[in-house]
């Protein structure tokens, strides 16, 4: 299969050769780096920014596993399907909840350290969805930064693991039998690598995180634009569940105007026991779920919406003045810290929060192995969906689906290796050059599709709110065909590269959420307001037409 749409971008103007080329450095795309070199094989790891930039570092809850006195990986895998609400693929549970542990050990052998009691056994808190303590963390709530920090250091110091930091990945370059055999990619700034290039490799691993900056607020980093999935469409490759994104609950709120990256106040706080009240101090989760302020993401977003609306009001409050100074200063310094940077203390007052945008439960649909539709092309992490979190991420399975399938796949690749099935590629330059050039908006389009994400595609949802967004999003890209037909095309550079991507993503995701009539999961529809598991109880299926436009397609019952 070769690829069909291309970024506008100049030809490559260096090469590189590899086995395995990893783009993404957060713990899915890091733990891959580190397990083939295992196996023998090259990595190179490309990252949009520096190494330890990624998604995996803002992670402040910690990783889910089955690791204390009483749990079991069922009881895991139960309360996962609870919260993926009947489309999660179980197998895929079964794998991460079953492998889980032992990955977490792995990890730890690396180098990260979790927080201990006196006992010496890692602690372990709760979080909404889970009925059991399973959730490690590190720095109380600066887990993925030590994870981060863990896995950075050992690929520092492996010299057969190459990095080329400052590095947006543009396309994927495929040979004559249509396998992956290299990407091209743009490395910002000057030296021995600058501007357009490629890398030539065996195989190719997408590990880019997700795609939060489609939408205004988000706890997103800046870099997550979606890249991965925008290069995976163009490729051919299938993706699913692009609806279900997930905003969390209570990011912190830092105005009406605030667009970008929000300060994210943790999970963890209300698995402490930290209460969500409006601004009479009312605990209004206390009744609508059995788990009240621990009850999955989605009913918690959906509620703290509701009363937003029922009020007239632009935020909720969390509130742990109970806590008391010691334990915000011991148990959650980082979000003391960022709290009070903003002027709100919350040893003294609760903490103004609103719903943001926050992690993709879709992307590019893989099997158990972390293979794509494309032969040689895997994805793991945030920008795979590999079937764990369904309709809607349980709490702090994210890290724990990262390293289990990113170790899946080194496994997958050392394998066919061994087996002689990972050859080197001769990239089919005909197939590249015949590929149709994506016309590229321009830079200032980010924001304008990020609002017409957050007012068309955001928490609340309509059959009318996602066609105006549609129509807005083909309005942008139209201008971009004109401006090209018009001899005015915008200057292919990583502002409108990535404003191509997020473009693309937004529509893949509005065509598949206005297809899905029903609310299910993260997925709210005002006008479907029921679960429709007659219709509804499968996946949508997204690639790209020849046309370029995304087309959904459900997946057979």
């Amino acid at each position: 299969m070769s690829v069909t749409h291309r970024l506008t971008a100049p030809a490559p103007g260096w090469t590189a050769t590899t086995d395995v080329v990893v783009v993404g450095s957060g713990v899915a795309g890091l733990t891959v780096a580190l397990n083939v070199r295992k196996a023998g094989l090259r990595a190179m790891v490309v990252t949009k920014a520096v190494l330890d930039e990624g998604s995996t570092r803002w992670a402040q809850g910690g990783i889910a596993a089955a690791l204390g006195e009483g749990d079991t990986p069922e009881q895991h895998l139960d309360d996962t399907l609870v919260a993926g609400v009947g489309l999660c693929d179980e197998e895929a549970v079964r794998t991460l909840v079953t492998e889980g542990p032992d990955a977490v050990r792995r990890l730890i052998a690396t180098g990260a350290r979790f927080d201990r009691g006196e006992d010496g056994e890692v602690l372990l808190t709760r979080e909404g969805g889970h009925h059991r303590h399973r959730i490690a963390h590190a720095g109380g709530d600066a887990t993925g930064a030590e994870i981060s920090r863990a896995l950075v250091s050992a690929v520092r110091v492996d010299p057969d693991i190459e990095l080329i930091e400052h590095a947006l990945v543009l396309d994927l370059l495929t040979d004559a039998e249509g396998h992956a055999a290299g990407l091209t990619l743009h490395v910002m700034g000057e030296g021995q690598r600058d501007g357009v290039g490629a890398v030539r490799a065996r195989a190719v691993v997408l590990a880019t995180g997700g795609m939060g900056q489609v939408f205004s607020a988000t706890t997103n980093p800046a870099v997550s634009t979606g890249d991965g999935v925008a290069l995976a469409l163009r490729a051919g490759a299938a993706v699913t569940d692009l609806e279900f994104v997930q905003f969390h609950p209570t990011p912190l709120w830092v105005g009406p105007d605030a667009e970008g990256q929000l300060p994210l106040i943790s999970e963890a706080v209300r698995g402490e026991g930290a209460h969500l009240v409006d601004a009479d101090g009312v605990r209004f989760m206390v009744g609508q779920h059995e788990l009240a302020e621990l009850a999955p993401r989605d009913i918690v977003a959906k509620a703290i919406t509701r009363r937003m609306q029922e009020q007239g009001a632009d935020h909720m409050f969390l509130d742990g003045r109970h806590f008391g100074a010691e334990m915000w200063e011991h148990r959650f310094p980082t979000i003391l810290a960022t709290c009070r940077a903003h002027g709100v203390d919350p040893v003294t007052e609760p903490i103004p929060i609103a719903p943001a945008a926050h992690y993709a439960s879709g992307g590019v649909r893989t099997d158990p192995r972390g293979r794509t539709s494309v032969p040689g092309l895997y994805a793991c992490g945030e920008v795979a969906c590999t079937g764990v979190h369904g309709a809607n991420r349980l709490a702090s399975n994210s890290l724990l689906e990262g390293l289990v399938f990113a170790e899946r796949i080194a496994a997958d690749l050392a394998g066919r290796h061994a087996a002689g099935e990972l050859p080197e590629r001769t990239v089919d330059v005909a197939a590249a050059r015949a590929a149709r050039p994506v016309p590229l908006p321009p830079s200032e389009a980010r924001a304008e599709i990020q609002r017409l994400m957050s007012r068309g595609a955001g928490v609340l949802r309509s059959a009318a709110s996602m066609a105006d967004a549609a129509a807005g999003l083909a309005l942008i890209a139209e201008q971009a065909r004109s401006h090209v037909a018009e001899e005015k095309p915008a200057d292919p550079r990583v502002e409108t590269w990535e404003a191509a991507n997020l473009l693309l993503v937004a529509t893949a995701l509005v065509a598949a959420a206005a297809q899905r009539e029903e609310t299910r999961g993260c997925h709210w529809r005002e006008d479907f307001p029921e679960r429709d598991d007659a219709h509804w109880r499968r996946h949508l299926i997204t690639t790209l037409a020849a046309s370029g436009d995304p087309v959904s397609t459900p997946e057979e019952q």
